[in-house]
């Protein structure tokens, strides 16, 4: 994993405003704001994970989403899962449960520097015996944005995760991102999540992104466990389709 730490240079998150298009990735902090009505987002990626002594790997992980209204749309997210044990002589491989959720916007003004929106994921068990939860969970995140100036804001999340067991994970994050060019931007950002609101599992990341054209990025991020073992690595790219004219 640290060989490919060299590649974090190149390609930030939904904080840098000078660009048109707004992702969700490759941050963990999900954007305050929603796609343009009537267009088509795409934002995938493939992620490399290591979690005390459990490989994942996805490839790819795609969210579709797709703006229905002036402040709704629709998120699907799809990914392909493969995880091995160390010492294991074979692998676990296939698609993930579907999620089907939506993100609603809550406050946009022009003007004002703060934003703020919802966002709502159903988890279906549609995965394979080895690879499903087999029950129905949700993941649900208040998301708040604020411009610090026009080439640095500050994104947070607040959220609550439940997987049909157990009293359900808090989650947070907070990511600052900065604009290094008109191109360029970089974020920072501390994670993490009290599992049945006891165990704290702390993270930190940091990414970069590209801005190949008003509605294409491309990304890469880097995280790490703070208080436990984990590490990843993940590129991709985000590409809004706009409504025909």
């Amino acid at each position: 994993m640290k060989r490919i730490l060299f590649i974090v240079f190149i390609c930030c998150s939904q904080f840098i405003y000078s660009q048109t298009i707004v992702t969700d990735r490759p941050d963990q902090t999900e954007a305050s704001s929603i796609i343009p009505l009537n267009s088509l987002q795409i934002e995938a990626g493939v992620l490399f994970q290591k979690t005390e002594g459990i490989q994942q790997d996805f490839y790819p992980t795609i969210l579709w989403r797709y703006g229905i209204s002036e402040i709704f749309e629709l998120r699907l997210l799809t990914q392909y899962e493969n995880n091995s044990i160390n010492g294991a002589s074979q692998n676990i491989g296939g698609l993930s449960d579907l999620e089907i959720g939506t993100k609603v916007q809550l406050f946009k003004k022009e003007g004002a520097n703060t934003v703020i929106a919802f966002l709502s994921h159903l988890i279906i068990p549609t995965a394979k015996n080895e690879l499903t939860n087999d029950q129905l969970g949700t993941i649900n995140k208040l998301s708040i944005s604020h411009a610090i100036s026009k080439s640095a804001s500050i994104g947070y999340n607040i959220g609550y995760n439940y997987f049909g067991n157990g009293s359900g994970n808090l989650t947070y994050s907070a990511a600052l991102g900065f604009s290094l060019s008109e191109k360029i931007g970089f974020y920072v950002e501390p994670y993490g999540e009290f599992v049945d609101f006891n165990k704290h599992l702390a993270s930190f990341d940091s990414g970069f992104t590209y801005l190949v054209n008003n509605n294409l990025q491309l990304d890469v991020s880097y995280g790490v466990g703070l208080n436990y073992q984990m590490n990843y690595f993940s590129t991709g790219f985000s590409w809004n389709i706009p409504k025909k004219k």
